[in-house]
């Protein structure tokens, strides 16, 4: 039986293996910075921080590492 994996995990994975951006998902950057998913929204919107899109949602998005690890540094 093949094992569930993310979606988002999967967008991710594609995602950096194409481009010299890494990338995290909503979730790990909040686990970074100590936030729950939903507070990690918050604070994207709050900062504008750069959303990196995912294509067929409207609702999905990813970050940038460097944005998140600038962020992290600074505390």
């Amino acid at each position: 039986m093949p094992e569930f994996e993310d979606w988002n995990l999967k967008v991710k994975k594609t995602f950096n293996a194409t481009s010299n951006e890494e990338v995290l998902t909503v979730t790990e950057a909040g686990t970074l910075m100590g936030l729950s998913k939903d507070q990690m929204k918050a604070y994207v919107d709050k900062s504008q921080l750069t959303k990196v899109p995912i294509s067929r949602s409207v609702h999905r998005y990813l970050l940038l590492k460097s944005e998140i690890d600038e962020i992290v540094n600074k505390r």
